[in-house]
């Protein structure tokens, strides 16, 4: 959840700081602080509740001129509401320590207890002012910041990375990563660390995942990582994909708006070297050997949130395609519902970060279970992919609203890139499809574009509609997830009751619902590819609309048999029917961003939300 930056080094440590923060306050705007090392040589802080920009207010107030160690945090709270107490960084050792976190430890209370009974007087209710002071008391007792960390970690449990830095230390950051992100950026005479690359991508694209239960030690002139034990761990450094460039705005009022319009190319850019001769072939499963993928007799996919609608979408086609039982769980629920697994059992995995707690789990219990795993994923070196057998990267690029757009539709083009593979070494799919496919490929990216320009209709039609207190959104088979999909926007960003709803179930309670001037979003199928679908979907309408409701119908170019019955008619391109959910749902990110920013919301960081769920 939180956004974490560390650095040492000669430049200037509190705009590094800043400027890390800045690319990472999606991750958490709760309140933002820094620590560094001053010209006296003591650790100074500032921090405040609400947005980096208030902490920015304050620094422009109360400069800081530190050239040395320092880390920074934008904080989503947990432990302790949002407030200049509860921000991090924690101090500890009479002030001469600094520590910020990511997680939650979950015996806080009793470790608590055990500094206050040592005479600490604690002055947030935050968990990590609990580790900062432990981590203290240690240092007192070893005068050195290393071990004592190294002690300390070892006593916690839950999820945390931890940064911490020392007044009698000052060119060393140590951090400690337990089931939550943490990378190092590899500098020339500096170092950096972050919960993701963005932290450090301005500075350097030469990057270290740290893996689970090690620790990192940065110098200006070193990086070492060890595990818990002390022991030394070897590290590869890779390069990152994308530049500082890509996680700013480009004179977009928004990330999001950006990001709904870079739909096209990251589609473009999951599907570049999967399809050569007309053939689809994902080299990262090739990797798996043709004949676990040809045993397989069953898929779970797992995700959350909008990934879990794209699996949903990609089930679909998987099933259609590769000829086997696909279901789709929410991750959070698969370990917890004593699954039944066999070693014939495929688990996919999708999670834009990589990093999110609930899926990350679901994969460590697949695992621990023999099962074969396969990560969708949009970051590189993210903890589920390299906790899994095989990961299909979707080079999406980064994402930083938190409302997802780009993520979601590359994972769809994943899964269904996946889902030929699997067709093609399974022998179940024919000449016919893998070629329709293939055109459906080749065309997708200037469909999306296609679809990107009804944002002009789209935002006419969200200021008509400002006050609108709830919307209904109806689909069939492809369309069903996205309708959920095209719910769940709006609830993320406009703060407005939204319901996706089967077209089928509709007179099976939710018609109850509609009422005069209701408005219903309507997904209709394509009258060419799926005749059978599009009759009931517009006998759908015609149920709704006899009952007052506002019908805006998203169509294909040319169905002219829903006119009579909708009050607004949202035009697509041609597409397979299996494609549609990669079109259709663009006007309805539009409309869902547009009636924010009617309402007056901030798009890009919506109330109580957090672009990678990092805690369970």
């Amino acid at each position: 959840m939180c956004g974490i930056v560390g650095y040492v080094g000669p430049g200037d440590t509190v705009g590094v700081l800043l400027s890390g923060l800045k690319r990472l306050e999606y991750r958490g705007y709760d309140s933002a602080g820094v620590a560094v090392l001053d010209g006296a040589g003591e650790v100074s802080v500032r921090k405040r509740s609400g947005k980096l920009a208030r902490l920015t207010e304050m620094l422009e107030a109360s400069p800081l001129e530190a050239h040395g160690s320092g880390i920074g945090h934008t904080r989503w709270a947990t432990h302790g509401g949002p407030t200049d107490a509860n921000a991090h960084p924690h101090l500890g050792d009479g002030g001469r320590l600094a520590l910020i976190h990511n997680g939650i430890v979950e015996n806080f209370a009793e470790l608590r207890a055990e500094v206050e009974a040592a005479g600490v007087e604690l002055l947030s209710e935050t968990d990590t002012e609990v580790v900062a002071a432990l981590l203290g008391i240690e240092f007192e007792r070893t005068g050195e910041l290393e071990s004592a960390f190294r002690t300390v970690v070892r006593r916690l449990h839950g999820t945390f990375t931890l940064l911490a830095m020392h007044r009698d230390e000052p060119d060393t950051v140590v951090a400690a990563r337990h089931n939550s992100p943490l990378v190092v950026g590899l500098g020339e005479g500096e170092n950096f660390l972050g919960s993701d690359v963005a932290a450090f991508v301005g500075h350097t694209r030469r990057a270290v995942a740290v893996e689970e239960d090690n620790i990192a030690i940065i110098t200006p002139e070193a990086v070492r990582i060890t595990d818990f034990a002390g022991d030394p761990v070897e590290f590869e450094e890779y390069e990152v994909a994308w530049n500082a460039d890509a996680a700013e705005k480009g004179g977009w009022s928004s990330f999001m708006a950006k990001e709904i319009t870079e739909q096209p190319e990251a589609a473009a850019n999951t599907i570049r070297g999967r399809i050569a001769g007309g053939e689809i072939s994902i080299p990262e499963l090739e990797a798996l050997g043709d004949e676990v993928l040809r045993n397989a007799d069953r898929i779970v996919i797992i995700a959350c949130g909008t990934a879990s609608y794209a699996g949903q979408i990609g089930a679909y086609a998987i099933e259609q395609w590769a000829r086997v039982p696909v279901e789709v769980q929410l991750s959070h629920e698969f370990r917890y519902r004593d699954p039944v697994l066999t070693e014939r059992t495929l688990v996919i995995s999708v999670s834009q970060s990589g990093e999110t707690m609930d899926t990350l789990m679901a994969v460590k219990y697949a695992n621990e279970r023999g099962v074969t795993t396969v990560s969708v994923c949009n970051t590189q070196s993210a903890t589920i992919p390299r906790e899994s057998d095989a990961a299909v990267y979707t080079h999406a690029g980064p994402e930083v609203a938190v409302a997802s757009t780009k993520a979601f539709t590359a994972q769809i083009t994943a899964l269904y890139l996946i889902g030929l593979h699997l067709g093609r070494v399974r022998g179940t799919l024919s000449a016919e499809d893998q070629a329709a496919a293939v055109t459906a490929f080749d065309e997708l990216p200037a469909a999306m574009t296609e679809a990107v320009e009804t944002h002009e209709q789209l935002a006419q039609l969200a200021h008509w509609m400002a006050d609108t207190r709830s919307v209904l959104f109806l689909g069939r088979h492809v369309g069903y997830p996205t309708a959920l999909e095209g719910a769940l926007k709006l609830k993320e960003i406009a703060y407005i009751h939204a319901e996706g709803f089967a077209a089928g179930e509709l007179k099976h309670g939710p018609i109850a619902l509609i009422d005069h001037g209701q408005p219903v979003f309507v997904l209709v199928p394509s009258p060419r590819k799926s005749p059978v679908m599009h009759s009931k979907v517009v006998s759908n309408i015609q149920e709704i609309r006899a009952r007052g409701a506002r019908v805006i119908a998203i169509v294909e170019k040319g169905d002219t048999s829903v006119l009579p019955y909708a009050d607004d008619v949202i035009r697509l391109p041609l597409t397979d029917a299996l494609f549609e959910p990669l079109v259709q749902v663009v006007p309805l990110q539009w409309f869902a961003l547009e009636l924010s920013q009617a309402k007056g919301l901030d798009v890009d960081q919506p109330r109580n939300l957090a672009k990678s769920v990092t805690v369970e």
